[in-house]
């Protein structure tokens, strides 16, 4: 992914996912997302809140449910 997803790059949104564990599901993501770095927590959230609702075995599955999503 080398361009932006929904305006934020993958860099800023791992930034945000810091500290991740998994298995995890979308709400733990959001929760972890919330607590994120930098002013732009709120844009990050809402890029993450679109992903589907199931479990997560890695930053990668992540990644490629937000580019569905976007």
């Amino acid at each position: 992914m080398a361009r932006g997803v929904g305006g934020h790059g993958p860099a800023n949104i791992m930034k945000h996912l810091k500290g991740i564990k998994f298995p995890t599901n979308k709400n733990q993501v959001l929760d972890l997302a919330r607590k994120g770095p930098g002013t732009d927590t709120s844009e990050v959230v809402d890029v993450l809140s679109r992903i589907g609702d199931k479990k997560y075995n890695s930053v990668a599955e992540i990644m490629k449910e937000i580019g569905k999503n976007k």
